[in-house]
């Protein structure tokens, strides 16, 4: 399980818990969408305490509702018994008009929905849904390819600078 930095956008209210940095080199996204998550009690204070992993985590729609699966989230470390299952299915909130929008989405061959991060927005805990369709090994190293030259750039750019 992965613990990730927690950070405060002042500008937005919104507290970044985890961002799935693997999404964004596997995927390209073709559109996001702000959704609210249904948890239970102990769930919501073991995010607050950043204690949540979606690296290989996706997203379902079945029977008019989104589902999200492979989405743990650790058991709380004080509670009593009573604590949730952290591999259970949790279902997102969404409008009927946006779950049928993402339904056409999806259906087209190759795209699929992805939770690319898990923030705090006025006290709420939210997921942004992404639309993305995976990229092929050439895309994946032409990303890695572009990232190097760009690196190099600021190198010299700095060298530069510095002289």
């Amino acid at each position: 399980m992965q613990k990730q930095a927690i950070v405060l956008t002042m500008a937005e209210g919104r507290k970044i818990i985890a961002q799935n940095k693997k999404a964004h080199f596997n995927y390209s996204i073709e559109d996001s969408i702000e959704c609210g998550i249904a948890l239970e009690g102990t769930e919501v204070k073991s995010v607050k305490m950043g204690n949540v992993s979606f690296a290989d985590s996706f997203a379902l729609i079945e029977n008019g509702e989104v589902w999200v699966q492979n989405f743990h989230i650790a058991e709380y470390a004080f509670s009593s018994v009573f604590n949730h299952n952290p591999d259970r299915k949790k279902k997102l909130l969404l409008h009927r008009e946006e779950i049928k929008r993402l339904q056409r989405k999806v259906d087209e061959k190759g795209y699929t929905l992805i939770p690319l991060d898990f923030y705090l927005k006025n006290g709420r805990v939210k997921l942004t849904l992404g639309v993305c369709k995976g990229k092929k090994l050439f895309d994946k190293r032409a990303d890695i390819k572009e990232r190097d030259v760009k690196r190099d750039l600021a190198r010299e750019f700095r060298k530069g600078l510095q002289d």
